[in-house]
Parts: C-alpha cells; structure tokens; sequence
C-alpha cells in the first residue's frame, strides 16, 4: 500500500459506504467523527458545493487529530440536474420526487474530498456522469419502501437496485458514484504518507 506503519488515517464519516470502499481498498484507518451543520453559501457554484463541505467538515473534526502523522478524511457527495443540487430526501415524498426527476436523465454525481494534517490541508473531487432509464412510479415506490434511501444524496444508491438495473451507463469511477473517489484519496495519500517519492 505504500503507506508506513507509522502514518494513520482517520475517517471523519459516519457512512458505512465510505468506510466500506476503503476496507475494500486495503487501506487501514480509524473513525473519528464529528458534528458540523453541512450549510454552504446560496452562491457557491453547484461544482464546488462537495469539496467546499468536505473542507467544512474537516475544518469541525480538526481538534480530532492527536499526532504529526495523522490525516483527516472527510468527504461529502452531491448529485446535480440542471444546475440543481439534490441532497437527502427528508421523507418519502421528498425521495419519490427527486427519483422523478432523475428518471431517464443524465445527471452529475460530484464527491468532494478533504485530507488534513496538523500542518497541511488538500482539497479536491471527482465528478461523475449517470444515465439513468426510465423508472414508473411503481418501481420508485417499491425501492424507497424497500430500500429507505433517506441517507442518500439523490435518493439513491448505485450499489442498489436503481444502481444495478437501472443505470446503463456512467461515466467516471463507480466509487466516487458510491461516495468516495477511492483512486485520488489513495493517490494523495501516498504523496501525504512518503513525501520523499513525489
């Protein structure tokens, strides 16, 4: 994994989603959580509202990091449609509304990500596209019911039904559709890890 023994890496995320694709990974790390209200600026570009919550999020779990060698990752995932940003449903109209709109549309997932150190902070996303068929209200009825998308950004997840039979095609890395763009997490990590290979 190239990263030493000495260097630790604290998740700041209560997702099982995120804690999963780096169990997945191989990359070892401990989970150190804490509570920020997720309020960006009415202005801030759609693009830039995940990295700017994830560089929130790290901001509130800094008092978290206990040595030099250390990191923080926070993250946060958003899914756009014509120019709008859609969260976390709040309850199960909410999540049929926004499975509506998405059906049968391109849309764009961005997750934003934060690595910070006691001495250093790295900011950055990954965007990706999802074509997403057709789904009858039925269907939307039966996978809120079923799968209770309520912790989801777009209330849906592509590791679930909607992901698995009704997307045909993305473009960009399935994780950073999942929540975490595990390829350039890992990337800046080593580069943080072993500042003498960059």
């Amino acid at each position: 994994m190239l990263l030493p023994p000495d260097f630790s890496l604290i998740l700041a995320s209560k997702s099982p989603r995120r804690s999963y694709l780096l169990e997945q990974a191989g990359i070892p790390f401990t989970i150190r959580t804490a509570e920020v209200d997720e309020i960006y600026p009415p202005e801030t570009p759609v693009l830039d509202v995940a990295p700017y919550l994830a560089k929130l999020k790290a901001g509130a779990a800094a008092h978290l990091l206990e040595t030099d060698r250390e990191v923080l990752l926070t993250a946060d995932s958003v899914v756009i449609l014509d120019e709008e940003i859609f969260g976390k449903p709040t309850n199960r109209d909410h999540a049929l509304e926004i499975i509506r709109r998405l059906s049968g549309q391109r849309h764009t997932v961005v997750t934003g990500c934060c690595l910070k150190s006691r001495s250093t902070e790295e900011v950055f996303s990954s965007t990706a596209y999802v074509y997403m068929n057709s789904i009858t209200p039925r269907e939307a009825e039966a996978y809120v019911d079923r799968y209770r998308p309520y912790d989801k950004a777009g209330a849906y997840a592509i590791q679930e039904w909607i992901g698995l039979a009704k997307i045909r095609r993305i473009e960009g890395t399935y994780p950073t559709i999942m929540g975490l763009p595990v390829d350039l997490v890992y990337e800046r990590l080593v580069a943080l890890a072993n500042p003498s290979l960059s």
